[in-house]
């Protein structure tokens, strides 16, 4: 697969929306800074994006018993950083229209991963971290992006049944990625955050995922080995199964953490979704 045409894909995308450009200004000077009555505002401006937030954070799996019906409720209740990941992420999905079949999962299931990594990070991390769970939160739930560039380029090149069927039988993801199409879709979200002037530092972790590097600090190993966690607990092959939550603990272990609590917190998400896909 030619690395040419993921690029030519990442360059031909539009700009982000109006909405979602005055977002990032405002959250120019870190999240900690933002005026929350203009990002109400802006939000609110646009319809669609206040409808489908509101949407979105009402799913069971992130925890509220009582549902959250207005913009400011939900800045109040998730606080800025999640609310920028919640923009950014709709605002990267409507440019990035993808048929994600290739991946084994429907257009919804795949919103549903995103949901869950995010989720899953924000339950689980913000016991161990609240500050940096703050921060990684919205890149939980933007970091699969990459993949629906990768699954236009697979449709473009009609090759769909054929990746689809050697990732049925891949032992992991991302290195099956790398043989593929010489790098991975958490490689090509980095290149997505660039090309849409996103947080510097979410690009450094994304190319750090899936890359050795004896330099990288603590503090961003600790980034990276948190997001590693989330990914092998819930991806396109796996939704939060006995088996993936098992290699999460393994890397939860390795962090020096408290697997019991992970494990707490995934089965409890995992139960919130499954309660929704029952109704």
């Amino acid at each position: 697969m030619n690395f040419d045409s993921i690029i030519a894909q990442v360059n031909s995308l539009p700009p982000l929306s109006d909405a979602a450009v005055f977002v990032q200004r405002l959250y120019a000077e870190g999240a900690e800074n933002v005026d929350i009555i203009k990002l109400v505002k802006i939000i609110e401006s646009d319809a669609l994006l206040a409808v489908n937030i509101l949407k979105m954070i009402n799913a069971p799996f992130y925890g509220f018993s009582k549902k959250i019906a207005s913009v400011p409720q939900a800045v109040s209740l998730f606080g800025t950083n999640t609310v920028y990941g919640l923009v950014m992420n709709y605002a990267l999905q409507e440019r990035i229209k993808a048929n994600v079949s290739a991946y084994g999962v429907s257009s919804a299931q795949f919103n549903d991963i995103c949901h869950l990594q995010s989720a899953l990070m924000m339950q689980w991390y913000s016991k161990i971290d609240l500050r940096h769970s703050q921060f990684l939160v919205p890149l939980a739930l933007m970091m699969e992006s990459g993949k629906l560039i990768l699954a236009k380029v697979i449709h473009d090149s009609a090759a769909t049944q054929e990746f689809k069927d050697g990732l049925v039988h891949c032992d992991n993801i991302e290195d099956y990625e790398q043989e593929f199409f010489g790098t991975t879709s958490y490689s090509v979200c980095a290149l997505l955050f660039e090309h849409w002037n996103l947080e510097p530092l979410y690009v450094e972790i994304l190319e750090g995922l899936d890359s050795e590097n004896d330099n990288i600090n603590n503090q961003m190993q600790t980034y990276i080995n948190s997001l590693n966690v989330i990914r092998i607990a819930v991806n396109v092959k796996d939704f939060l199964t006995e088996e993936s939550i098992q290699k999460a603990c393994t890397e939860v272990e390795d962090m020096g953490l408290d697997t019991e609590y992970f494990k707490h917190v995934a089965l409890r998400i995992k139960n919130s979704y499954l309660e929704k896909l029952n109704k």
